[in-house]
């Protein structure tokens, strides 16, 4: 199948526009009209650089409120249409795509709509043009694309096809069924989007929340299997309005557009056929192991307070890079790596954005299958100068200019402690605090990011993701996201927000972008783990007794247990049998900080109830100064 973008997708200008499409790899795009009317050039000019860009306009659009008009407004439209055909031959473009009639003057009926399609496709043929025909979502009496296939097919015009737009038949749950028995060569387009699952009216959420496959909740794979029944092997097109796209880089969303496709026609490949395929091959999503390490790049001079906080969490520092000013701290499974070199990239990182994290490193089933997966999904991958003898590991580069390592355990890559680091026997650690692994990594980025990085995770790794949250911060509001595996093993928190003053916005400020807010760090008792900080000088976030007051009131804890957790400030949540028990570090240097939790009885959330408590209470200790 070949791909195709529209221009409506996409921030800025035509020329903009096509310059990202063109750069993400597409070779067809759709032309939206206003794009057209608002570029300062004529439709020869337009073709021109269409043309140097290599890409080819696949489609002229929207034609709309055509079908059904009463005769007085019928000769109006034809010509509105003649004059499109004047501008779609200037373009060389020899497809119109007509949506269904929204006009209160039009009128209904099939065989209407029918013989409108016929006489329309009837002077494009004249032209060596065509017509294609899709039905709105809310269309005034065209909304369903089993009645706009039966008005192509009545028309009967080898030059009047079918538009399928999987948002208008998804957003309705229209039965899939009848698409089977549509032949190939009468769909002469196919619309992709995908989009969140909301309540809301059908034009409101198509105008602002659709999205690129796999960032949304529509059942694409049903859509895509009924639609490869056919042995359609036409164009795939991305249409996508939303309000993050058009306030985003054109190039960054055009790129994620590529690779939403790509992930897509991966995904589904597995129902085909023997010998049938339907997209690129690539190698399967890695399975997640865990992660590796989180490296930071830091200072000198900062990295001596942020070595005692390490030391304070139990930590111990075991082992040295063999060429290079990088330490290893280790406490059960963490590894966390503190990177205080003079030049490279994590120097490079530390001078754009102050101590913080520059690198996750996740172990997977296959390293090289998970590079290469990466390539081909059009992530980028980075390389830098290795020493002799040292190991290369495969990377990519991830969230804010950070990087994505990538281990396992059947190559020397599993061998990474023993041969790029040399054994200090585990000093520096004041205590064993009973840390043993992480448990989540929470990263804060740009509102308009957060569609980019869930699909970044999504598409390269076996991650599933969980319902969109809503947490009250005091500044405003941030949207939440869980991707995780399927064990667990790997839990990723994606926040944004598009308010200025919630903690999640101000650490963006404070880090210069994007990044590693905050990782959370398992522990095997948390209030053996919380007496341990506390003998460590280790200062956790204060809770207030009203929270505890209402934690007795509304739960079945004895006195006792409610006191141990308020003397501790552990935050607690229930659900049914399962619990989640968690506490906060101050934040390091106004950028991240670390969180401690305990599951018990297979918790698999995240403390939801208690977001609202820490955020007020790490608001009172860093309050934002307002000049």
């Amino acid at each position: 199948m070949e791909n195709a973008i529209a221009t409506v997708c996409l921030s800025g200008g035509l020329s903009e526009k096509l310059l990202a499409i063109a750069g993400a790899g597409f070779r067809n795009v759709e032309l939206f009209e206003n794009d057209l009317l608002s570029f300062n050039g004529t439709p020869r000019e337009v073709r021109r650089m269409i043309d140097d860009m290599g890409l080819k306009t696949i489609t002229f659009q929207p034609f709309r409120d055509f079908e059904g008009m009463p005769s007085e407004l019928r000769a109006r439209v034809f010509q509105r249409a003649e004059r499109k055909f004047d501008v779609m031959q200037e373009l060389g473009c020899d497809l119109l795509m007509i949506c269904s009639n929204v006009s209160p003057h039009s009128l209904g009926g099939i065989d209407r709509a029918s013989a409108d399609l016929r006489d329309l496709g009837e002077l494009a043929a004249g032209r060596g043009l065509r017509i294609a025909f899709e039905a709105l979502s809310w269309g005034r009496h065209i909304y369903d694309y089993r009645d706009a296939w039966e008005a192509v097919r009545r028309a009967d015009h080898p030059n009047v096809g079918l538009v399928l737009d999987s948002f208008h038949i998804l957003a309705r749950k229209t039965d899939l069924g009848a698409i089977r028995s549509i032949p190939a060569d009468r769909i002469f387009l196919v619309q992709m989007a995908d989009a969140p699952l909301l309540d809301m009216d059908f034009l409101s959420w198509s105008r602002h929340y659709r999205s690129f496959p796999g960032q949304g909740d529509l059942p694409l794979d049903a859509f895509m299997q009924a639609l490869l029944a056919t042995g359609y092997d036409g164009l795939l097109s991305l249409e996508i309005f939303n309000d993050q796209f058009r306030a985003g880089s054109a190039r960054s969303v055009a790129i994620d557009g590529h690779r939403s496709l790509i992930a897509m026609l991966d995904q589904i490949q597995a129902g085909q056929p023997k010998g049938r395929r339907v997209g690129p091959l690539l190698p399967r999503k890695p399975k997640c192991l865990g992660t590796e390490f989180v490296e930071f790049a830091i200072d000198e001079e900062s990295a001596l307070r942020f070595e005692r906080l390490l030391a304070g969490l139990g930590f111990g520092k075991t082992g040295e890079h063999v060429s290079k000013s990088v330490t290893r701290w280790n406490q059960g499974e963490i590894n966390i790596v503190v990177n205080t070199e003079k030049e490279g990239f994590a120097h490079s990182f530390n001078i754009v954005h102050g101590t913080a994290v520059c690198a996750l490193a996740l172990r997977v089933d296959d390293a090289k299958a998970a590079l290469d997966r990466a390539q081909v999904l059009l992530d980028q991958p980075f390389r830098q100068a290795v020493g002799p003898g040292e190991l290369e590991i495969p990377a990519v580069r991830g969230l804010g200019g950070s990087l994505v390592y990538f281990t396992d355990p059947k190559s020397q890559l599993a061998r990474v402690w023993d041969i790029d680091f040399a054994p200090l026997g585990g000093t520096g650690a004041r205590q064993d605090a009973g840390l043993v692994a992480i448990d989540h990594i929470s990263q804060s980025m740009r509102y308009e990011e957060m569609l980019t990085w869930l699909l970044f995770y999504k598409s390269l790794l076996d991650l599933s993701k969980l319902p969109e949250q809503d947490v009250l911060d005091p500044g405003g509001l941030v949207k939440s996201q869980v991707l995780q595996s399927e064990d667990g093993a790997l839990r990723l928190i994606l926040n944004a927000s598009q308010s200025a003053q919630t903690l999640s916005s101000r650490f963006l400020d404070e880090a210069f972008g994007s990044g590693v807010q905050h990782i959370a760090f398992a522990s095997r008792d948390i209030f053996a783990t919380a007496r341990a900080l506390a003998a460590n000088g280790v200062e956790v976030l204060p809770i207030p007794v009203n929270y505890y007051d209402d934690l007795e009131a509304k739960s079945d804890l004895s006195p006792a247990a409610i006191d141990e957790l308020k003397a501790l400030n552990i935050l607690y949540e229930r659900d049914g049998e399962a619990e989640y028990y968690q506490l906060y570090t101050h934040t390091f240097a106004n950028r991240f900080f670390f969180e401690i939790v305990e599951r018990r009885g297979g918790y698999r959330g995240f403390g939801a109830s208690n977001a609202q408590i820490r955020l007020a209470a790490q608001a009172r200790l860093n309050p934002l100064v307002v000049d």
